[in-house]
């Protein structure tokens, strides 16, 4: 009879303890960390990576108006002008006297004459035939410039001073060369180094070719 008594509490006990644990109500768990941490965004930095190209397109050079291919004509003051013959030494028999009454007699020439307002022209000539030694003298309103030119192949001559109004300039053939008569192309260009005017003559000795020059 008492064991019977024992074990009726025995299960009502159990009954009670199990109810109990059926109407538990749960729990949210909160895990706490030991060394908390504070995260921050940090924003984004922008860094000045562009390139600094320098600007060609705004960028001018300076540029010379005038073609560099266009032949320059250094007018040279006259002492500074180097004589192609200079050095030359000329067979006696192409002095002063020589190629004269060689038959046909060559007249003095009038070449023309032009307009030039500038401070002075070049007067360049050459024997544009074949070189036989012609010599001719130089003269600008009566006073001689250069007292004797050897005619070569290459040109050479002098610089003119021009003065207002006329400018009269003489080419005396001191020779005739080797072979008559006395030749020669003559080029005239301005203190630019424009070409101006050209002509040749065809001389005997002591004949004179004459250009003039007026200066308004």
């Amino acid at each position: 009879m008492k064991r019977l008594f024992f074990f009726a509490c025995c299960s009502l006990l159990f009954q009670a303890g199990f109810s109990q644990e059926g109407v538990i109500k749960a729990q949210p768990i909160k895990i706490e960390s030991k060394n908390p941490t504070d995260l921050k965004l940090i924003p984004e930095q922008k860094t000045n990576l562009s390139l600094n190209m320098p600007d060609l397109l705004g960028k001018q050079e300076d540029s010379n108006t005038k073609d560099s291919l266009e032949p320059k004509i250094s007018m040279l003051p006259t002492k500074d002008l180097v004589q192609a013959g200079k050095d030359l030494k000329l067979n006696p028999k192409f002095g002063e006297n020589s190629g004269q009454s060689q038959g046909k007699h060559f007249p003095n020439m009038y070449l023309g004459d032009i307009k030039n307002n500038g401070k002075f022209i070049g007067i360049v000539c050459r024997d544009h035939e074949y070189v036989d030694g012609d010599l001719v003298s130089i003269s600008v309103n009566g006073e001689v410039v250069d007292p004797k030119l050897f005619l070569t192949g290459a040109f050479k001559g002098v610089n003119v001073d021009l003065k207002q109004g006329f400018n009269r300039i003489e080419f005396k053939a001191l020779n005739e060369g080797s072979s008559s008569p006395n030749t020669a192309q003559i080029n005239v260009y301005d203190d630019e180094g424009k070409l101006l005017y050209a002509n040749q003559w065809n001389l005997s000795a002591g004949s004179v070719a004459t250009f003039i020059v007026t200066k308004e």
